[in-house]
C-alpha cells in the first residue's frame, strides 16, 4: 500500500457507516457545551485527588533550600506525624481547582475549536470517527489553531481560577498553617488584599499558555499519527479499548513533553506564591535565582512534574475524551431510531 493512501478498512456490519437521515446526515451531532463541562469537571476531579501527593512534593522541592532533595523531602515527611494526611493536604482546593478549571478549560475550548473549525473539518471528522479510522470525537484542526486555541483558553481560564490556585499552593507548602480554606482567605486578604490571590498570575499564564498549546499540538498529532499506524498496518477499523489506548499514550507524551519546555515559569510562579515577600515579580525572581542559586534551580522539580503531568494528562484527557465519545455515540444511536 502506497504510504500516505487511506487504508481500506473492514469493518463488522455493526461498525459499517449507517445510513442516516438526510437531515441527520446535514446536521452531525457536536456535544454540547455542558457536556464537555460535565466530562472535564469528573476526570478533572478524579485526577487531581490521586496525584495530590505529587503535586505536594513538587511545591515542597521547589520552595526548599538548594542542596534539598527530592529523597530527602519525602524522608522527612514520611517520618514527621501523620505522613498519609500530611501527603494530601491540599486536597480540598486542589479538587477545586483542577476540576472547576478543567470544566472550564474544556467547555472555552470546546467553544474556540467549534468557531474555528469549518464545516469541511466537522464533516471529515464525523466521516473518519463513523468508519474507524480515528481514536477521537473532537473536530480535528490544524496544527497552528490547536496550538493557539489551547493556549487563549489556558490562559482566559488561568485567571478565573488563580484565587483557588493561591490556596492550593499555599496549603501544600509548610511556610503557612492554616487551619481551613476560610481562615486562609481572611489572612491572605487581610495581610496582602485582593492582588495576593492573584499573585503569580503572570508566571502562571506564560506557563500556562504555551504549555497548553504546546500540549493540544503533541496532542492532536499523536492520536493522528497513531490511528493512521494502526489502521494503516491492521487494516481494521479502531475497537474503543484500542482508541482508548491511543488517547492515553498520546496525552502522556504530550504532557510530559510540553511540561519540560514550561518548568522554569513554574519554579518562578511556585516561588512568587509560596514567598510574595521575597518576590515581587517574575522578572526579580528569575534575576534572582540565576544570580543565587545557578540556572538548574530553574529546572528543580522537573523530573517529578513531567511523571505527575504524563499521568494526569492521560487521566484527565483520556476520561474526557471517553465520557465525549459516549455522548457522540449516544446521541447518533438517537439519531437512528
Amino acid at each position: 500500500m502506497p504510504h500516505g493512501t487511506p487504508p481500506v478498512l473492514s469493518a463488522s456490519p455493526s461498525q459499517q457507516p449507517s445510513a442516516l437521515p438526510a437531515q441527520a446526515q446535514a446536521q452531525p451531532h457536536r456535544p454540547s457545551a455542558l457536556s464537555h463541562f460535565a466530562s472535564g469537571l469528573s476526570s478533572g476531579a478524579l485526577a487531581a485527588f490521586l496525584l495530590q501527593p505529587a503535586d505536594l512534593l513538587k511545591t515542597r522541592v521547589q520552595q526548599a533550600p538548594p542542596r534539598a532533595s527530592l529523597l530527602t523531602t519525602v524522608r522527612n515527611i514520611l517520618n514527621g506525624p501523620a505522613p498519609i494526611q500530611t501527603l494530601w493536604r491540599g486536597t480540598v482546593p486542589s479538587v477545586i481547582r483542577t476540576s472547576v478549571g478543567s470544566a472550564l478549560y474544556f467547555a472555552t475550548l470546546a467553544s474556540i475549536r467549534e468557531r474555528l473549525a469549518t464545516d469541511s473539518q466537522h464533516a471529515a471528522t464525523q466521516r473518519s470517527v463513523s468508519r474507524g479510522q480515528h481514536s477521537s470525537t473532537l473536530v480535528q484542526l490544524s496544527p497552528t489553531a490547536n496550538l493557539l486555541s489551547g493556549a487563549f483558553a489556558r490562559a482566559s481560564v488561568g485567571f478565573v481560577v488563580m484565587p483557588i490556585t493561591i490556596l492550593k499552593v499555599r496549603f501544600e507548602s509548610d511556610l503557612y498553617k492554616y487551619r481551613n480554606l476560610y481562615s486562609a482567605s481572611a489572612s491572605i486578604l487581610r495581610t496582602e488584599g485582593i492582588a495576593g490571590f492573584f499573585r503569580g498570575w503572570g508566571a502562571t499564564a506564560v506557563r500556562d499558555a504555551p504549555n497548553a498549546g504546546l500540549y493540544l499540538f503533541f496532542y492532536e498529532a499523536g492520536k493522528k499519527n497513531l490511528s493512521f499506524l494502526f489502521t494503516d498496518t491492521q487494516h481494521t477499523a479502531l475497537s474503543g479499548t484500542t482508541a482508548t489506548w491511543i488517547n492515553m499514550v498520546s496525552s502522556a507524551f504530550a504532557g510530559a513533553a510540553a511540561t519540560a519546555v514550561t518548568n522554569p515559569f513554574d519554579t518562578l510562579k511556585t516561588r512568587l506564591q509560596v514567598l510574595p515577600g521575597e518576590y515581587t515579580n517574575m522578572w526579580t525572581a528569575l534575576r534572582r535565582i540565576l544570580r543565587e542559586e545557578g540556572a538548574r534551580r530553574l529546572f528543580d522539580g522537573l523530573g517529578l512534574r513531567m511523571a505527575r503531568k504524563a499521568v494526569s494528562s492521560s487521566l484527565v484527557w483520556t476520561g474526557y475524551e471517553f465520557f465525549i465519545g459516549r455522548n457522540w455515540r449516544s446521541s447518533k444511536e438517537e439519531r437512528l431510531r
